[in-house]
C-alpha cells in the first residue's frame, strides 16, 4: 500500500510540474515526507473535530443573556472599582522572584534522584549553584525586593 500511496504522490509530484521550474523530488524525498502523513491526517482530523464542536455549541447552546448574567462578579462580591486600576508594581516583583527561586529550586530535584551517581564533582557544582541562589536571594532582600512597605 505504501508503494501504490508513494507512487501516485510521485506521479503526482511530476505531472505538475512538468514544464516548469519546480524541481521533481527524488523516490526517498517522498518517502521522507510520506512518514509525516500520518501526522498531518491527526491535526486534520483533530482540526475538523474541533471546528464541528465550536459550530455545534454555537448552534445548540441555549442563549439568554440579561444583566444579571453578564454582570462582574467574582468571589461572593460586586465589583467595587473599574477593572482597569493601577496594580503595584510589588506583586509584580515578588511573582518574578518566585518564578525564579522555583525554576531554580526544580533543578534541585534531578539531582537529589542522582546524587549517588554523580560524585564529588556533581556534589561541587551543585554546591556552587546554591551559594548563587543564596547571593542572589541576599541581594533581594538587601535591596528590599522582599519588604512589602
Amino acid at each position: 500500500m505504501t508503494d501504490g500511496l508513494q507512487f501516485v504522490l510521485f506521479s503526482t509530484v511530476n505531472s505538475v510540474s512538468s514544464g516548469s521550474q519546480l524541481s521533481v523530488q527524488s523516490g526517498a524525498q517522498a518517502a521522507f515526507l510520506l512518514e509525516y502523513l500520518p501526522v498531518v491526517i491527526l491535526f486534520a482530523i483533530a482540526l475538523v473535530i474541533s471546528l464541528a464542536f465550536l459550530v455545534m455549541a454555537k448552534i445548540f447552546a441555549p442563549s439568554s443573556p440579561d444583566a444579571e448574567k453578564i454582570s462582574t462578579y467574582e468571589c461572593g462580591f460586586n465589583a467595587f472599582d473599574d477593572s482597569r486600576m493601577k496594580f503595584d508594581v510589588r506583586f509584580y516583583l515578588v511573582a518574578i522572584l518566585f518564578i525564579i527561586f522555583d525554576i531554580e529550586v526544580a533543578f534541585l530535584f534531578p539531582w537529589a534522584v542522582s546524587l549517588d551517581k554523580i560524585g564529588v564533582y556533581g556534589w561541587a557544582v551543585v554546591m556552587i549553584f546554591l551559594f548563587e541562589l543564596a547571593v542572589g536571594l541576599a541581594y533581594a532582600w538587601k535591596k528590599g525586593a522582599l519588604d512589602w512597605e
